[in-house]
């Protein structure tokens, strides 16, 4: 049984690393099984949260408009989970997201994990859900904080110490795997493609919640592509 590891979680705009923002991250250094020390942030996403992220997590644009971006924080992430594994629900969703943030600074991130979910999956019964949330209810551990992000990571920790504790004859399923998420630097966007996007949302009328300048060379072609197969080309 891994013993050793730091349980970690996310709170982004989205589901999708390539197009969505980490908006909050939570994460604990784990050593014998015991928390041993905590690293929390909130992270600017440098666009606005949609209702659904709100609602779900309780966290306002106020809370991370004065927030460090995630390219100022990812050496130190990189550096509180150095030579550990990472555990989580559902763990390769966190570590996309933080895999890119460090290829696009040029950290090296290469994890093994450990997954809760699978975990859930292969140990409780096949009719019970699997969500964190319901695992949590289903081994009687009380959360400490859903939807967000130190909260959470606490959660997954707890919820594995559980399962190690009750099946120690899974002793295979515990071992922490090498994480495979391919990942290259994102470029910056053009001058041009910035003008070109503004005007295609002022010809459209269209309110982007995002900042422009902020954006790479392929968010910018995404954005585009999605207005253009909505709203049409400019005539």
């Amino acid at each position: 049984m891994v013993q050793d590891y730091v349980a970690i979680d996310l709170e982004t705009t989205g589901l999708d690393a390539k197009r969505d923002r980490i908006i909050e991250v939570g994460a604990i250094r784990v050593r014998g099984g015991a928390a041993e020390e905590t690293f929390h942030s909130m992270v600017n996403p440098r666009r606005r949260l949609n209702p659904q992220i709100r609602e779900l997590t309780g966290i306002r644009d106020e809370m991370v408009v004065q927030a460090p971006e995630i390219g100022d924080i990812i050496a130190g992430i990189v550096c509180f989970c150095d030579g550990l594994p990472l555990l989580g629900h559902h763990v390769i969703f966190d570590y996309s997201f933080l895999k890119r943030a460090a290829v696009n600074r040029g950290i090296a991130f290469d994890k093994d994990g450990i997954d809760t979910l699978k975990l859930c999956r292969q140990l409780m019964p096949a009719e019970e859900s699997k969500s964190l949330e319901a695992a949590c209810a289903f081994f009687g551990i009380a959360r400490a904080g859903a939807h967000r992000a130190l909260g959470d990571a606490g959660d997954a920790h707890r919820l594995y110490q559980v399962l190690a504790g009750r099946f120690p004859e899974a002793g295979e399923a515990f071992v922490a795997k090498p994480m495979i998420y391919k990942v290259k630097k994102e470029q910056p966007a053009s001058k041009k493609q910035k003008e070109d996007l503004r005007y295609l949302l002022k010809y459209h009328k269209i309110d982007l919640p995002v900042e422009i300048e902020d954006l790479s060379r392929n968010e910018i072609s995404r954005f585009q592509d999605r207005i253009i197969s909505q709203y049409g080309r400019i005539r």
